[in-house]
């Protein structure tokens, strides 16, 4: 059987699901809020028995579990979390009462919050030889989107057009323009730019929106492994596909019809929530 790795990057800090700002939680969403651990938000929906269907009752899940199911629909096999050194809550719930029946999970220690880059490379021990998917812990994709990345044998990129996650995700309009963009030129990944100026973005006019979701190449760590940090004292895992680029790697581009839902801050819970009230839930 082929094994088909993800990765998730889980490190975050949670600055902005820390602040208390907005949206209404209950009194457990509330603690997940104030530790900044977006992947394991509670989220409450229909019970379902094992064939799926509705039954009686309801179930709290973290928000985890929907993405760990939904990589496990779109035909992944192994998935390796991305976390910080005290995740002791996050591992004793998922060898215990969430553990996955359909994939196997793994766990990579990433010492400090100090970039995309350096967490990929956190995962390199587990990744080994074969490609790989990454992704953000705290966003769901849809397991079609997901599914078109399996069994790749180059790189890969899935991205989006503007109207297609205005339409079909959470995010409102000024945070997708935060978004690192992506130029396409004749199926490929020819240029990415993260979080551009409103002048950037103005000039790179149909570039697409990138939401993290790749299919990496082994050499990818190499490439993690020589970024200088950005200006934002971090290094980037744009800058790495960027040198994988310089040198000849082609990212195909799969342009992605679902949306992307998006668990940033406290007011994105609730309709996070109500977009995955009608999902099966079986990691």
């Amino acid at each position: 059987m082929t094994r088909e790795r993800a990765v998730i990057l889980a490190r975050g800090l949670g600055t902005r699901m820390r602040e208390a700002t907005d949206g209404a939680l209950d009194p457990d969403q509330a603690r997940a809020a104030e530790t900044g651990a977006k992947a394991m938000m509670p989220i409450t929906g229909p019970l379902r028995d094992a064939a799926g269907s509705l039954v009686s009752g309801s179930v709290s899940r973290p928000f985890l579990d929907y993405s760990l199911s939904a990589l496990a629909d779109a035909g992944y096999t192994d998935v390796c979390l991305v976390v910080a050194p005290d995740h002791g809550a996050m591992a004793r719930h998922y060898a215990g009462p969430g553990r996955p029946r359909r994939l196997h999970l793994d766990f990579a220690v990433q010492e400090a919050p100090i970039g995309t880059a350096n967490a990929v490379a956190a995962a390199e021990a587990w990744t080994g030889d074969d490609p790989f998917l990454v992704i953000n812990g705290d966003n769901y994709y849809a397991v079609p989107t997901l599914a078109a990345l399996v069994g790749r044998a180059g790189a890969a990129t899935a991205l989006y057009r503007v109207e297609t996650l205005l339409a079909r995700s959470n995010i409102p309009a000024d945070r997708i323009r935060a978004f690192a963009l992506g130029v396409v030129e004749d199926g490929r990944l020819a240029r990415i730019v993260e979080k551009p100026t409103p002048e950037q973005a103005a000039a790179l006019g149909d570039a697409l929106v990138s939401m993290t979701c790749w299919r990496m190449p082994p050499a990818i760590h190499v490439a993690c492994r020589r970024v200088t940090r950005s200006a934002r004292g971090e290094y980037e895992l744009v800058d790495a596909v960027t040198a994988l680029i310089a040198d000849g790697v082609r990212f195909e581009v799969v342009v992605a019809d679902d949306g992307v839902l998006d668990l940033s801050r406290r007011g994105d819970v609730a309709a996070v929530a109500h977009a995955l009230a009608g999902v099966t839930v079986d990691p």
